[in-house]
């Protein structure tokens, strides 16, 4: 039996940002989803992604938005560094790191940036936290600032720099993990005369 408009509404609210699909699974049509937006009860937030009209958005409600229409993505360089509050640089594009292999995505809304990434420098280093009921994949503090040594002719030395000193004051007990994941990036050498000169 189908819900009706009030469970499918409650369900819309407990998933946080829905797509069509998993609705459907949940008995909920497209149809009755049309009529809820109609009505006001729910919004969509962007293509294929609806939440309940009363849904709070976070500071980082974008990133949910992709990581529901891209789940594979991890999100990277600047868009990590914000993240990890680790700059002050404001970017209106979202960074995601994708397989060198992987098609482009198709997106209107945000505009997106993508760094090819293979290896271990693509899957390590990866964390999964839940934004507004979305997991979302972002690299960890460490792995993103060595990487942002490595993509410093696309971001800007200035950038990874700022990072690094961030880091450095936020995470004191974590040398060895940004060590690590600079050996992977393969940047040791171009990063040592900044560890030296913060140190």
């Amino acid at each position: 039996m189908a819900p009706t408009a009030a469970q499918a509404l409650r369900a819309i609210q407990r998933i946080g940002l829905a797509r069509p699909k998993e609705l459907e699974a949940r008995g909920i049509t497209r149809a009755q989803l049309g009529r809820l937006v109609d009505q006001g009860f729910v919004v969509r937030r962007a293509r294929g992604v609806y939440s309940a009209a009363d849904h709070e958005p976070t500071p980082v409600h974008t990133l949910a938005q992709v990581a529901k229409r891209l789940p594979d993505a991890t999100f990277c360089l600047i868009t990590a560094l914000r993240f990890h509050e680790l700059t002050t640089q404001t970017a209106p594009d979202v960074w995601i790191a994708l397989s060198e292999k992987a098609r482009l995505p198709q997106f209107d809304y945000p505009r997106l940036r993508v760094a090819r990434f293979s290896g271990p420098a693509l899957t390590e280093g990866v964390e999964v936290h839940k934004v507004e009921g979305v997991p979302i994949r972002v690299y960890s503090a460490a792995k993103t600032v060595a990487d942002c040594f490595k993509y410093r002719n696309k971001i800007g030395i200035d950038v990874a720099v700022e990072a690094l000193r961030d880091f450095s004051r936020k995470y004191r007990g974590e040398a060895n993990e940004l060590a690590r994941y600079a050996r992977i990036c393969r940047v040791s050498r171009v990063m040592q005369p900044y560890l030296d000169s913060i140190a």
